[in-house]
């Protein structure tokens, strides 16, 4: 468990639950979900201490819950937001274990990229001045933007102009736009690899037969869709319950600037929307371009059979006529013109071959024995 104090201007990281916040401060309490399901008494009984009020059970549940889908929920004195992540890792958590890390991965198919994916939820719990979050095991994330935040209160960045977090919800905020940004590392690889796929499939000499992974691949992906199409709900929720906040200017909740603070909030919050939005844009055209890279590889296919079936028919009407000079002068009759003659053999042999070769110049010329990428 890791504890921040966010005053303006400074950033304290401590080992014990706060009692009591300093005016215009707020507190960041981070736990792994094991650690928040063995903690939760201390827990409570800090947000009873600074806010008067505690988790319900069924919010407690759905912060302990590693299988639950992105969603948003709210009360009068707080708002939840289980977010689910898309960032570089395996599954740590299991349903028997929840929040121990598992010494065996667990084994998907599709890219190598996409079986890296993790996709564990994090849940924000959001007072006024307390905002606790619950990660998975190992979470990157956590650690990532622990440094940043404590880099962020050195004298260096403030004279930079790097902002702290104005509040709670400003901190979640960012901490799930980081979430998001995650997967945009990730789709140069995923990019990368499906191209890798559709150069194969389109390859006339590649005979490909990767199609598990393919078929696993495009599973994945709509299985990223759907989390994605997710999160847009669970951030739109939110934008939605933000928008019914009401700022009282010099009050001691008013711990994020006034309005204005409240304004640059909710453009925040589109922000995040719309770094969800591009990763469902992107997921989507991803699986789009795999359906299309499949369709053109059995398009390329058929028109390739197609080759071959135009040349053996080409050939086998040329080769038609001669079958039929040599099976007349095969006849068991007495009397055939040519059939004594000496001259005879050479010719029926012209003219099966004048016949040949006549027949193959009109076929060629007509590009029945021409190739379809020729034309």
């Amino acid at each position: 468990m890791r504890i921040f104090h966010v005053l303006p201007g400074a950033v304290h990281e401590t080992g014990a639950l706060p009692t009591e916040l300093a005016p215009r401060s707020f507190v960041w309490i981070a736990c792994g979900r094991r650690e928040f399901e063995l903690e939760q008494g201390h827990i409570q009984s800090t947000l009873h201490a600074l806010h008067s009020v505690t988790l319900v059970d069924l919010h407690v549940s759905d912060l302990l819950n590693n299988q639950l889908p992105s969603h948003f929920d709210y009360t009068s004195q707080y708002d939840i937001l289980v977010f689910r992540r898309l960032a570089a890792g395996h599954s740590e958590t299991d349903l028997a274990h929840p929040g121990q890390v598992l010494t065996q991965h667990i084994k998907r198919g599709g890219p190598p990229v996409l079986r890296r994916i993790d996709t564990s939820p994090v849940g924000f719990a959001v007072f006024d001045r307390v905002l606790v979050t619950v990660h998975p095991a190992g979470c990157t994330v956590l650690e990532q933007y622990a440094s940043r935040l404590l880099a962020a209160a050195s004298a260096a960045s403030r004279a930079a102009g790097v902002n702290l977090p104005s509040g709670p919800a400003d901190l979640m905020l960012r901490i799930v736009n980081q979430m998001v940004d995650g997967y945009l590392d990730l789709r140069r690889e995923l990019t990368r690899q499906l191209d890798h796929w559709q150069a194969e499939l389109l390859h006339p000499s590649t005979r490909f037969n990767n199609w598990g992974s393919l078929l696993d691949a495009r599973i994945s992906l709509h299985h990223l869709d759907e989390i994605c199409e997710d999160q847009r709900a669970a951030i739109q929720d939110w934008i939605e319950a933000l928008s019914g906040w009401e700022v009282i200017e010099g009050s001691a909740s008013d711990h994020f600037g006034g309005h204005r603070g409240l304004e640059l909030l909710k453009v925040r919050s589109r922000d995040v929307l719309e770094h969800i939005e591009r990763v469902v844009h992107n997921v989507r055209r991803l699986e789009q371009n795999a359906e299309t890279a499949v369709q053109m590889h059995f398009s390329a296919q058929s028109n390739r059979t197609n080759d071959i079936m135009r040349t053996l028919t080409a050939l086998t009407a040329i080769f038609l006529p001669l079958n039929l000079i040599a099976g007349i002068f095969g006849m068991n009759f007495e009397f055939i013109p040519l059939l004594h003659k000496e001259s005879g053999f050479w010719w029926a042999m012209g003219s099966m071959t004048l016949t040949a070769v006549v027949l193959s110049v009109l076929f060629w010329r007509k590009r029945y024995l021409a190739r379809t990428g020729e034309r």
